[in-house]
Formats: structure tokens, C-alpha cells, sequence
């Protein structure tokens, strides 16, 4: 049986961000309802850089196995080269043939948007329509396209630490959906004046903290996945209601991990994963006032879900490079 190779054009080509976000949902409730099994992360450290491995096992009609493996390399904006390199590999979950070879970038921008989206149609209140986007890149233009599909989102505020780069970000954004957008240099006034947060950088020092927030205020933290990575001061989160992917993940490598380490927090103090909250196996929201926090880590899941997806849609179109693996 050919193996399909998926570009990045073909994944984008393939993948609307509903189609997406529809996708990433019925993984959150797979795993919120205990259908699909754990999935798997492993962490590998590079001199420059780093490599983690996400897989997972999901249903999708058929049974679907799919290992991402992703490079982050800071350095590689003075090489030319994008920050995110790897593949997905996407196998039938019950014979072990691989299907599909997905870019990973792609893939993972996308599910990573799609996620926040599936957070906030739960935890978001309903009319929140002014957000800051904390890190202006390729993953903060996808976050934000991502929730005006589910929010009606009339203002952004756009934070970079590259001033060019948050001005060219709210030009661009203005023009391409429509809405209000202003880049700003303060973000703890951006942030108090919008109801959603969006961190999307690779810092590993905390950017938001305590007292940043107005209330009401729903924060999706999607940078930090791996140890060294934080977005949020642990302070900050021991005054909110907090939101998991994968409590045990964001626990060793998301915003959780400082809290815990800083003895603030612990793996009681999680108030649900988001898979519980889709499943209604625990309550989202509770109040317009509440402040809560989504600790996005990355869920193997996510990407099993999006890349069957693709593929799923690759076959209907006839489209992608067919190669005999085992030729």
C-alpha cells in the first residue's frame, strides 16, 4: 500500500481552521470520556534547540496512529530557516501501515489554534470580543483567525517584543479580517483591557502576571512545552481557575510545571482538563466575573485528529505524492 506525502501547501490547502477545530473537539471529548488512550510525549534536548516526539492513538471510524516529531530550534530565524521543523507520520492503528507523511508545522499550528478555539467556546464568556495576542508570529495570526470563528471578536491588540513585527501583525490582521487592531508596547494595559489572552512566544521568562487580568478575562498559554518555557507568572496562577490539556503534561513541561516546582500549586489545584469540560464531565465556566486559565501543552491527540483529517481529505481530492515505502 502507497504512503501519501502531504506538504505544507497540501495540509493548508486540505485544512480550513473549522474543519480543523472540529476535529481537535472530538479528540478533547475522546479523551475527556476515556475512548482513546493516554497519549505519549517524549523530550529530547539539542546543544541548539530541542526535539519532542507526541504520539497517540484515536478512532475516526477507523482506528488512526499518528507520531509527531518536531525540532524547535530558536537559531534557526539566522539561518534562514523556520523556528518548527518535522513530520507526522500517520499509520492505520490496526494494521501499523503508514498512511500518510504530514510537514509537522503546519500540522501543528494549526490543531495548537484549534485548540484555544474548542477552550474558548467553554470558557471564554460568550460576547468577549477584545483580545491581546502575545507573539506576533505565523501561531499568533492562527490563534487569532481561530477565535473569531467562535467569538465575535471586533478589537485586537497586537504585543511583540519586535515592535515592527506587532505593527506589521495588526496592519496585516486589520486588512485580512476585518476588525480593529492596534499594536501596543504596554501588554499588562493590553491585557487589562481585553476580555481573552493570547501567549504565543518561546519565552522562558514569564510575561503575565498577577493583576494583569480584568475579570471575566479567559487566557490561553500555548508557548510553553517544554521545561525551560513559561509564559505566566506561577503566582498568577493561583488566582485563577485553571484548564489543562493534559494535567500530567503541562505538569513536566507547561506553565503548571513552574507553579508546581515553585510549591504554589499543585495537581490538585487543576480545576479540569479541557477533555472533561468537552465531555461534560466537568462544568466550564461558572461565572462571568471568573478568570481562567487555559495551560495548552500540546496534546498528541491534537494531532492525530488533524492529520487523519488531512488525509481523509487528501484521498477524496486525490492529492499529495503517492511513494512504496516498502518498494
Amino acid at each position: 500500500m502507497d504512503t501519501l506525502v502531504l506538504t505544507r501547501s497540501d495540509v493548508q490547502a486540505l485544512l480550513s481552521p473549522d474543519a480543523c477545530r472540529v476535529a481537535v473537539e472530538e479528540a478533547f471529548r475522546a479523551h475527556g470520556s476515556g475512548e482513546a488512550p493516554p497519549p505519549a510525549v517524549l523530550g529530547v534536548p539539542s546543544p541548539r534547540g530541542g526535539f519532542h516526539i507526541k504520539a497517540g492513538l484515536l478512532r475516526r471510524g477507523r482506528q488512526f496512529f499518528a507520531a509527531k516529531v518536531n525540532g524547535n530550534f530558536t537559531g534557526n530565524s539566522a539561518l534562514g530557516l523556520a523556528r518548527i521543523q518535522g513530520v507526522v507520520v500517520l499509520s492505520d492503528g490496526d494494521t501499523g501501515v503508514p498512511l500518510a507523511l504530514l510537514d509537522s508545522a503546519s500540522i501543528t499550528t494549526l490543531r495548537t489554534a484549534a485548540a484555544t478555539a474548542v477552550a474558548a467556546q467553554r470558557l471564554a464568556n460568550r460576547d468577549a470580543s477584545v483580545v491581546t495576542i502575545c507573539g506576533c508570529g505565523v501561531q499568533g495570526r492562527a490563534q487569532l483567525v481561530a477565535l473569531t470563528r467562535v467569538r465575535p471578536i471586533r478589537h485586537v491588540f497586537a504585543f511583540d517584543i519586535e515592535r515592527e513585527r506587532s505593527q506589521r501583525f495588526a496592519s496585516e490582521i486589520a486588512d485580512e479580517l476585518n476588525i480593529n487592531a492596534t499594536a501596543v508596547d504596554d501588554l499588562r494595559a493590553a491585557a487589562r483591557a481585553s476580555e481573552i489572552v493570547v501567549t504565543c512566544t518561546p519565552s522562558c521568562l514569564p510575561l503575565v502576571f498577577d493583576g494583569f487580568l480584568a475579570p471575566g478575562s479567559f487566557v490561553a498559554a500555548v508557548g510553553a512545552d517544554s521545561e525551560g518555557k513559561q509564559e505566566l507568572d506561577a503566582a498568577l496562577l493561583a488566582s485563577v481557575t485553571l484548564v489543562t490539556d493534559v494535567t500530567a503534561q503541562c505538569a513536566a513541561i507547561g506553565d503548571l510545571h513552574h507553579a508546581i516546582k515553585a510549591g504554589i500549586l499543585s495537581l490538585e489545584s487543576v480545576h479540569a482538563e479541557l477533555g472533561e469540560v468537552v465531555a461534560g464531565q466537568k462544568p466550564g465556566r461558572s461565572s462571568p466575573d471568573e478568570i481562567i486559565v487555559f495551560d495548552s501543552t500540546g496534546m498528541a491527540l491534537q494531532d492525530v485528529a488533524a492529520a487523519a483529517a488531512v488525509y481523509e481529505r487528501a484521498v477524496e481530492a486525490y492529492r499529495g505524492t503517492a511513494i512504496a515505502l516498502s518498494a
